[in-house]
């Protein structure tokens, strides 16, 4: 076979599994906006219906996993090929995960209801704001290669555990004060801990970034990599 055709045909399976991967990164934060759209505007029809969206994410996962195992057995990359491949396997068990806990935001919703009470200082939307734009920026340094967005992204997790940590002292004096708020306290703070757990995962596919970038592994390390900004 001509090798011109089977590096084209390669570069076009590469080519597929990014374009895969995009279209799940796409669907996870579409459920994310549905989620605290559903929780903003109270609104239990559409915590409800953007849950079962959750399959679709499901099956791009195992389609995703199936196409990079594929191209691993057949293609025997090296290099940056391989870092990109194994990033994937990697990257789209967190998307996952991001897709369940924003099922998890919507199950919350619908336990609330539509008659939640209403606070001025509300922390949820402003945890939300800062784990969204992690889960988005995460995914544009994958698409980009750009491993200084991902350092960045890993950096602002320390402020969605900042405002997580508030969360609690927030909710504790209102259900001390009036036991009939707990079971909607309760539900805030699993939301919380949601888009926490959310920021996370962000976290995780920003430091797979600056591996696939730069072959540099910096999880765990508990300060990103002092190079990877130049």
């Amino acid at each position: 076979m001509d090798r011109r055709h089977t590096d084209r045909e390669y570069e076009s399976e590469l080519e597929l599994l990014r374009d895969r991967v995009l279209l799940m990164g796409a669907h996870v934060e579409e459920v994310l906006v549905l989620a605290m759209r559903s929780y903003n505007e109270r609104s239990v029809s559409l915590a409800r219906s953007t849950i079962n969206m959750d399959s679709q994410i499901d099956q791009l996962e195992l389609e995703i996993d199936e196409l990079a195992i594929q191209i691993l057995a057949r293609r025997q990359p090296v290099a940056s090929d391989l870092r990109f491949i194994t990033t994937t396997l990697k990257l789209v068990t967190d998307l996952e995960r991001i897709g369940d806990l924003g099922v998890n935001i919507c199950e919350r919703v619908a336990e609330l209801g539509a008659d939640r009470s209403q606070s001025a200082h509300d922390p949820i939307p402003r945890i939300a704001d800062v784990a969204q734009g992690m889960v988005h920026d995460a995914l544009d340094a994958f698409v980009a290669g750009d491993a200084v967005k991902a350092n960045q992204v890993i950096d602002r997790d320390k402020e969605v555990d900042a405002y997580y940590a508030s969360l609690y002292p927030e909710l504790l004096p209102r259900m001390m004060s009036n036991p009939s708020v707990v079971f909607e306290s309760t539900r805030l703070l699993s939301i919380g801990k949601s888009l926490e757990r959310l920021a996370d995962h962000a976290t995780n596919i920003a430091e797979m970034v600056v591996f696939m970038v730069k072959g540099q592994d910096v999880r765990h390390s508990g300060t990103t990599n002092p190079g990877s900004h130049g």
